[in-house]
């Protein structure tokens, strides 16, 4: 049951990490990429679709990104969608495919960035500890119900704060290197 509780509990901790990455990616840097557009949702037929499902992707430049939507229909709502979401960035199209050019970042706007990361980062570190946090409680009730002793939990207890460390080492480290992508120049 222990043995259960501690992979679970590294399964959580890099599904946190993960998102993490994924939070990292959607920062844009002032470089093309797909992954600032790929999760906007757009009215499509009548419901909510994320953009990956309807468009393929293409960066033929480094500040150009071309969105090339599997329905010719469907170029409007998908232009409103990248419009609407305050991504800083000016949709045009020219019937076939939406072209989005990426402007230079200011200065002030990488710091922006930077805080941004930075607070991804720190709501990453967050979500670590309650995962710690649960597993020592889940632990808690192990010994309880199982009688598992006192010297084997603050073991495990060790064990979690080591791997609660190393992940949280991890978050910085990506955030380190984010942060170095955004304000360099």
């Amino acid at each position: 049951m222990v043995d259960l509780v501690m992979e679970d509990t590294r399964e959580r901790m890099a599904r946190a990490v993960d998102h993490v990455k994924s939070e990292f990616g959607a920062v844009r840097t002032g470089r093309a990429t797909s992954t600032l557009v790929e999760g906007l949702l757009v009215e499509y037929y009548g419901s909510e679709t994320a953009l990956k499902q309807l468009a393929n992707f293409s960066v033929p430049e480094p500040r150009l990104l071309v969105v090339s939507p599997f329905d010719k229909a469907s170029i409007g709502a998908i232009e409103k969608a990248i419009g609407n979401a305050d991504l800083g960035l000016t949709p045009s199209n020219d019937g076939q495919v939406i072209r989005l050019a990426f402007p230079a970042l200011t200065e002030e706007r990488r710091k922006a960035f930077v805080k941004i990361v930075r607070n991804k980062a720190e709501e990453g570190r967050v979500a670590l500890r309650g995962v710690r946090r649960h597993a020592r409680q889940e632990l808690e009730s192990l010994e309880k119900d199982q009688g598992l002793s006192s010297d084997e939990i603050e073991r495990l207890e060790k064990v979690l704060d080591k791997m609660t460390q190393d992940e949280v080492a991890t978050v910085d480290g990506l955030l380190a290197h984010k942060e170095h992508e955004l304000l360099e120049v």
